[in-house]
């Protein structure tokens, strides 16, 4: 009997340690899957910042075997190429000087724009596979590979001009594909001499000549985000309603102790829908706000992708609205009118806008439109990328037709044109304590039929939307049409 109990607790035993090393061996395969799992898509995710960065000898490496490809607008002029000096060292240059500074970039002194996105790219060579063998047995350098840009040298010059020496941005957009047109923010530099010119561009941090204002500069957005404003109002409201909606404008309105004041005080009188928004009527879309459900008007803020990451490559700031269920009626007038502590850049605007004009959906924005050797054959191109649809078709097509109004009657006029038709919306975001100083605003898409071209201005200190942005915008667009 003992020898059977014996065996049998010999038995037990091993069954014991034999699960123990099923244990042991399933957590450590999983533990092995795991951390292959995430190292494969840190990697993956990780390898363009790893690849460009400045610390990567590799691109030392290759960079005394391939000569630096150029960088080519999407008419094919040379925005950026590699020459060799009097004293046989390569250097960058920049045909267009400071026209495409903040786009393209610069090379020196560290990389950016389409210079630091395309940096390995520019580095490769994928040449006839004979002839670099043979540079490489004749101790010559490969050419590098060349990137076609999406920029429009036309727009970009128009806009360039249109802002003049006012500080701020304007970008471009294809309404159907999310490319970028033109990309221009001042004050810029020469990146052809940033090297000399670095030390007195960082000692002037204020200007800040390096800050792309398209993807890094936060503003207020003014009545720009009364776009925003209108989709919820669409959302919490039935047709019958927004039909009915009256308000009775004396020049302000105040609710709980706080009080928004219309744009230099005007009275719009009784005011229905349309030309709340055309006229940009402050008090209307304060008395608005104060009706939304705030968890709700969050929502449709975090939709558009306020508070959230950007589907960009570029370097970028997020924008930022406060609104939320614990919100006070201030806060929520405020953000009503695009003003308070809510940020917003440029191109996030140029977001917004371009989904609208597609029926809601956001298209993906990018820069780069193919890659070529140094012989011309497309290497790799860059088809349009939908982000998704963040606003509803049938609220898409009523702001549009809200959009159309402000240049038909409202606050935009000036963009009217022989040439084109346009849908947009003025802004003029206070910025100062004193509420007397603004930033110009205007975002637009055009023709109103079949859009084709988005573009947003911000001209900082400059006054009203209407006044100086929207004739901005119509230089950009006449060098469309």
């Amino acid at each position: 009997m003992r020898s059977m109990k014996g065996e049998k607790g010999v038995r037990a035993d091993a069954k014991r340690e034999n699960r123990n090393i099923v244990h042991i061996t399933f957590a450590v395969v999983l533990l092995f899957i795991v951390m292959t799992g995430y190292i494969g898509s840190y990697t993956y995710f990780k390898a363009p910042d790893f690849i460009n960065s400045p610390y990567n000898l590799r691109q030392e490496l290759l960079a005394k075997r391939v000569i630096r490809g150029q960088i080519l607008s999407r008419n094919r002029e040379i925005l950026a190429r590699t020459v060799t000096a009097e004293n046989g060292e390569e250097e960058r240059s920049y045909p267009y000087k400071n026209l495409f500074a903040h786009a393209v970039g610069y090379s020196d002194r560290g990389k950016s724009g389409v210079e630091l996105m395309s940096n390995l790219t520019l580095l490769t060579s994928d040449d006839y596979l004979p002839d670099r063998v043979s540079n490489i047995l004749n101790g010559r350098k490969n050419n590098g590979n060349n990137v076609v840009t999406t920029l429009d040298i036309n727009m970009q010059a128009a806009a360039y001009e249109a802002l003049g020496d006012f500080r701020g941005a304007i970008i471009a957009l294809d309404a159907r594909t999310g490319a970028v047109l033109c990309m221009v923010s001042k004050p810029d530099f020469d990146p052809e001499s940033i090297a000399e010119s670095w030390d007195a561009i960082n000692a002037d941090p204020e200007r800040g000549a390096l800050v792309n204002r398209c993807t890094q500069g936060l503003y207020p957005p003014g009545s720009t985000f009364k776009i925003v404003t209108m989709l919820e109002y669409l959302k919490e409201n039935s047709d019958e309603e927004l039909k009915e909606f009256s308000f009775d404008c004396g020049g302000s309105f105040s609710k709980d102790g706080y009080t928004i004041n219309c744009y230099h005080g005007r009275n719009h009188g009784i005011v229905d829908i349309n030309t709340a928004f055309s006229e940009s009527c402050n008090s209307a879309f304060a008395y608005m706000g104060t009706s939304f459900d705030r968890s709700g008007f969050k929502d449709t803020c975090e939709k558009l992708l306020f508070n959230r990451e950007l589907p960009l490559k570029f370097p970028y700031n997020k924008s930022y609205v406060p609104i939320g269920p614990g919100s006070d009626t201030g806060e929520v007038m405020q953000t009503a009118i695009g003003q308070g502590k809510m940020q917003t850049t440029p191109m996030h605007m140029a977001m917004i806008t371009q989904a609208i004009a597609n029926g809601g959906v956001l298209m993906t924005p990018y820069i780069i439109d193919h890659i070529e050797n140094s012989g011309g054959d497309v290497i790799k191109s860059f088809a349009p990328k939908e982000y998704g649809r963040i606003i509803e078709k049938e609220h898409a097509d009523r702001l549009c037709e809200l959009m159309e109004e402000v240049v038909r009657d409202g606050t935009a006029t000036r963009l009217k044109s022989d040439s084109f038709t346009a849908a947009g919306k003025t802004g003029s975001a206070e910025y100062s304590s004193n509420k007397v100083m603004s930033h110009a605003w205007f975002t637009c898409f055009a023709p109103v039929q079949d859009p084709e071209v988005v573009v947003t201005v911000i001209a900082e200190e400059a006054g009203s939307g209407g006044q100086f942005a929207v004739p901005m915008a119509k230089s950009v667009l006449d060098a469309w049409f």
